[in-house]
């Protein structure tokens, strides 16, 4: 089990339908993504990727779609970049509605 702190990321806010913000720490090779609630836009959890590269960072900062950058390259790719959510916030409204 890794105990090792998460570092502290300075976060810039991006322009996304499911992401709030993203950050970087090039000496840990960490990629921060805090999300935001569907329903009201509120920033919600915040996640730690591990094995991210300053080149993986820069192509996601440069992506047209941050989120669909993400979802294709980064989440899924749980070998590549593994995560551990840091921080949870309530997410507003809890109830999924299909």
């Amino acid at each position: 089990m890794n105990n090792k702190p998460s570092p502290v990321i300075a976060m810039s806010t991006v322009k996304s339908s499911q992401i709030h913000s993203i950050g970087y720490d090039p000496a840990s090779q960490t990629l921060a993504v805090r999300f935001k609630d569907r329903a009201t836009d509120e920033p919600t959890s915040l996640y730690h990727y591990s094995g991210v590269t300053p080149a993986n960072f820069d192509a996601l900062k440069g992506a047209e779609s941050i989120g669909s950058h993400f979802y294709k390259h980064i989440k899924p790719h749980k070998e590549r970049f593994p995560y551990v959510c840091v921080e949870k916030k309530p997410a507003g409204v809890e109830k999924e509605q299909a």
